[in-house]
């Protein structure tokens, strides 16, 4: 996020916040993790591929007899998911609910893998449980700042990494970390681990207690 706690502008389009450190911190994540998971708002915005792209960490990966890249997880309540979304292929499941058209998940299902999670919207309890059933023990959310608030709420979260990049960008409308209606009391409390200077900016990893409401 920039220094003023924005990870976008009011346009919710892709900004570039993070140097080539961050960047590859975030690959190595991804290498080390059994999923990766995004919402559908961050597909939209920024139609991200969510593969490892360090060919040694590839390799890595294929020498403990993994697939190269882990699985790419989509919450998508209405399956609104383009059919042409660089992070669809092998590998890649969209979570939708009931109320998904049925002709949205005709168009998506020859491109990935559809669970159905939910009525009105995606039920991540559910979907976690069922993702741990397949052996996902670790799973990496690369927000957006909707799945990010839904996430902290349920008390599915162990860690928080928050890069803040040396820029501002404002904006009352522009998207925080975590966005949704906003807890009124009982605030989450976190706990600092680390604090690391990278490319101009700071990244700050927090703990949350394994017992939540």
């Amino acid at each position: 996020m920039s220094a003023d706690g924005k990870i976008s502008s009011v346009e919710r389009c892709q900004v570039s916040i993070s140097g080539l450190e961050d960047r590859a911190r975030v690959d190595l994540l991804r290498a080390e993790s059994d999923a990766v998971m995004v919402g559908v708002g961050t597909v939209l915005a920024d139609d991200p591929r969510l593969r490892v792209k360090s060919l040694s960490s590839r390799e890595a990966r294929r020498a403990k007899g993994w697939p190269e890249d882990p699985l790419r997880i989509i919450a998508d309540s209405r399956a609104r998911t383009p059919s042409y979304a660089k992070v669809l292929g092998p590998g890649c499941i969209v979570a939708v609910t009931d109320s998904a058209s049925q002709e949205r998940l005709d168009r998506l299902s020859s491109k990935c893998e559809i669970i159905v999670c939910g009525e009105e919207r995606v039920d991540l309890t559910e979907l976690f449980s069922r993702l741990f059933d397949r052996g996902v023990k670790r799973l990496m959310v690369e927000g957006g700042a909707t799945l990010n608030w839904s996430l902290l709420k349920l008390g599915l979260v162990d860690e928080l990494y928050v890069y803040m990049g040396s820029m501002l960008i404002g904006g009352e409308n522009a998207p925080t970390l975590m966005d949704g209606p906003g807890f009124k009391d009982n605030f989450p409390r976190l706990t600092l681990s680390c604090v690391e200077r990278l490319d101009e900016g700071v990244l700050l990893k927090w703990s949350l207690p394994s017992e939540r409401p």
